[in-house]
């Protein structure tokens, strides 16, 4: 049975089987933006028995302090601004062992010119901190998504030039600034300086069809140990497509909600229908017993707008396949176990 189904829907509550005896990792893993979904399931996924390149030992990156529901992950938790390059150096100068970078976050800033210097600020500083210091790294995963092949938020319908779907990781750049750019930018500057040093990236973003963070993360280690994927862009994908007509009732079921029918009427945003509801999510916190959280940190509602509010974006896993890589979720049965996923971890009620 191929590894990847190892992270398959419901199998993630496999647990690490520790040995009496310390193992001698094979490979190190830091994860920057291990609080994130894709970072989240990497933390969990790379310290399992069964994953390839291991044993693994596993940094975790992030801004905040280490949450609650990750506590069980045996991972060396570091917070960390990485936008702030002294913590950056302080933090991150002193691990000597990586030899695999999951870089697997962002920064949002009103504009796109404003997002390519902080995210490439970001980058950079992880970047000057790690690869001096460490002369056994012979990995990068860069994560961006598929603002690679539509644009960034600002230049959503505004392009003359559009690309056709379903979108593959050959088409050229868009005549827009993109931070994704910027970030592939600096990673090849990088990769030109050392020798041996190999970069892939993965995409996460999704509409008709979208990615599992399981999935993501379990295509980036593949990507991390298989020769075939070395020096490579790669989507990723379930492999199906959906229809949110049909999924918004999936949804609705998990909360026991009434779904109602489409109705042609008034354009409304999410932005705007959540606005004034954070006293209503305070108290179902209270009600529920949930983990203390505030509205924003729970519904990021202006991306949920660019996402629902454009027309169906898809894209193709044939390199993946081509390369060996076989993986794929049922998207319906992934976000029914994401939404057990957050209910156990008292997340939602």
């Amino acid at each position: 049975m191929s590894w990847w189904w190892a992270g398959a829907v419901g199998a993630a509550k496999k647990k690490l089987v520790e040995d009496e005896t310390p193992q001698k990792h094979e490979s190190v893993a830091l994860i920057i933006g291990v609080t994130g979904l894709v970072g989240n399931s990497l933390a969990e996924i790379l310290p399992l028995s069964d994953t390839p390149g291991g044993p693994w030992k596993v940094y975790g990156v992030a801004r905040r302090p280490r949450p609650s529901w990750s506590d069980d992950y045996p991972i060396n938790y570091i917070q960390c601004d990485v936008l702030n390059r002294d913590d950056t150096q302080t933090k991150l100068s002193t691990l000597t062992d990586i030899t695999h970078v999951f870089y697997a976050t962002w920064t949002n800033r009103p504009t796109e010119a404003e997002n390519c210097e902080a995210n490439g600020r970001m980058l950079q500083n992880v970047l000057d901190a790690v690869i001096p210091h460490c002369p056994n790294l012979k990995h990068i995963c860069m994560q961006t998504g598929r603002k690679h092949y539509v644009g960034p938020f600002e230049a959503f319908g505004k392009l003359e030039t559009q690309l056709e779907t379903p979108y593959t990781e050959d088409m050229p750049r868009l005549n827009f600034i993109n931070f994704y750019y910027t970030l592939e930018d600096i990673l090849c500057k990088e990769v030109e300086k050392k020798e041996g040093l190999t970069w892939v990236q993965g995409g996460l973003d999704g509409y008709s069809d979208c990615s599992d963070a399981d999935l993501i993360a379990e295509h980036q280690i593949w990507a991390a140990v298989d020769p075939h994927a070395k020096n490579e862009a790669f989507n990723v994908n379930n492999g199906d497509v959906y229809k949110w007509k049909h999924l918004w009732k999936v949804l609705a079921e998990q909360f026991g909600v009434e779904c109602g029918e489409y109705v042609e009427g008034q354009t409304i945003t999410f932005e705007e229908l959540m606005k004034e509801k954070g006293p209503v999510w305070d108290e179902m916190v209270r009600e529920n017993g949930l983990r203390p959280t505030k509205l924003e940190d729970v519904g990021l509602w202006w991306f949920a707008d660019v996402i629902l509010g454009n027309k169906c974006f898809l894209d193709t896993m044939n390199k993946s396949k081509e390369h060996r890589f076989l993986g794929f979720r049922n998207s319906k049965k992934s976000f029914i176990s994401w939404v057990e996923k957050v209910k156990v971890n008292k997340i939602v009620p």
